[in-house]
């Protein structure tokens, strides 16, 4: 059954801002996006007024999950104050319905809590870990992919969530087209395959879709990843980063206690740059630095197996000693590699005997070893 903008429209014209407006009528609403039974919107409010738009967010988020058809449902709570802006005024009584006090008088409470301080775990799930990098191109995204399956091959029950909201990757490295389905609870369920419970916003939208999100609703939908997925019972989850040091690595620190983040870099540079400020920005919330993968580390002709330094090699090594965290390994550049990524079958599970497998298997190895503590206690 498909869905339209008119009728997530109509529902929501019932429900009412702080100040007694129906919601379709308060100015806030951005494009509603309805496709497949997909629903994504966003509320845009002032940044004082969030806390006192927050309630109306679910409001809205359930009343959209109501509508024959829908199966998925985003609604981000925007709060941005305008440049130049004033701060917010002392709060004035309200000319409005009686009982209605204007958005800016719900004040947050007052007082320096930490953001930390919204971690929870995620039922059954006994590890979350980051893999991340400083810079896009490093092939993170593949590095994920294998070290959940080298997880795999050690004996552990592994899931993978693509958390790169704009371009993400999981679905065409694990050959995935499918739409997940709900369970009871309206919670989504990963899809399977080879072993590991699965997710991402690339299977909700169509993979030409431009996701052109600011970022609060990113925020949102990686919250959503964590926290409306039904992962069952896991011992690692691996979390996919976006590159860089933004919104998706801060909401996830914020909002699980992440036991550990792999950085993922290539030997030049330019990339080990960006893979310190991934390293130091993990540090300065806290969560322990696993190690860091020399990915790219050379190049082996896959016909006479000459090896190339084509970016130089050793690079992440000497940072990892430099910075006192873990040299996980190095893994070359090859076309096994690249081709079986590109097919959707991971050199680990499609090459199980080969020598990349074994890399990966090896580097999977140090990871269990750091979490065995937090793995057993489980």
């Amino acid at each position: 059954m498909s869905v339209t903008q008119q009728q997530v429209l109509d529902s929501l014209a019932r429900i009412k801002s702080p100040r007694g407006v129906a919601l379709t009528n308060a100015n806030v609403l951005s494009a509603i996006s309805a496709s497949d039974g997909k629903v994504f919107f966003s509320i845009n409010v002032e940044a004082a007024e969030a806390r006192a738009w927050e309630s109306i967010r679910a409001e809205a988020e359930a009343a959209v999950r109501t509508i024959p058809g829908v199966t998925t449902v985003m609604v981000a709570l925007t709060a941005e104050r305008k440049p130049g802006s004033a701060p917010p005024p002392p709060p004035q009584p309200s000319r409005g319905a009686p009982g209605v006090q204007p958005a800016h008088a719900h004040k947050p409470p007052q007082g320096g809590g930490s953001p930390m301080a919204r971690q929870s775990e995620i039922p059954g799930v006994a590890a979350v870990i980051a893999v991340a990098s400083g810079k896009g191109g490093v092939g993170k995204s593949t590095t994920a992919l294998n070290l959940a399956l080298g997880l795999r091959d050690l004996g552990l029950k592994v899931g993978l969530l693509d958390a790169d909201i704009y371009g993400p990757s999981v679905p065409r490295l694990t050959g995935l087209r499918d739409k997940p389905e709900l369970n009871d609870e309206r919670k989504m369920i990963p899809l399977r395959r080879f072993g590991l419970a699965i997710m991402s916003i690339g299977f909700l939208v169509e993979e030409e879709t431009a996701m052109i999100w600011r970022g609060p609703m990113v925020m949102s939908a990686v919250t959503q990843m964590l926290r409306d997925v039904e992962w069952g019972k896991l011992d690692v989850l691996v979390v996919d980063m976006p590159p860089g040091t933004g919104d998706a690595q801060l909401t996830l620190a914020q909002n699980v206690p992440l036991k550990g983040a792999v950085i993922v870099s290539t030997p030049q540079d330019l990339s080990l740059i960006d893979a310190r400020r991934g390293l130091a920005m993990f540090k300065k919330v806290n969560v322990p630095v696993l190690g860091i993968v020399e990915n790219m580390s050379y190049f082996q002709c896959p016909h006479c197996g000459t090896r190339s330094d084509i970016f130089g090699h050793g690079g992440a090594r000497h940072e990892a000693e430099k910075l006192e965290v873990p040299f996980l390994g190095e893994i070359p550049l090859h076309m096994a590699i690249r081709a079986t990524s590109d097919a959707g079958n991971p050199v680990v599970d499609s090459e199980p005997d080969g020598p990349h497998a074994a890399i990966y298997r090896a580097i999977a190895g140090q990871v269990r070893d750091q979490l065995k503590g937090v793995i057993a206690a489980a």
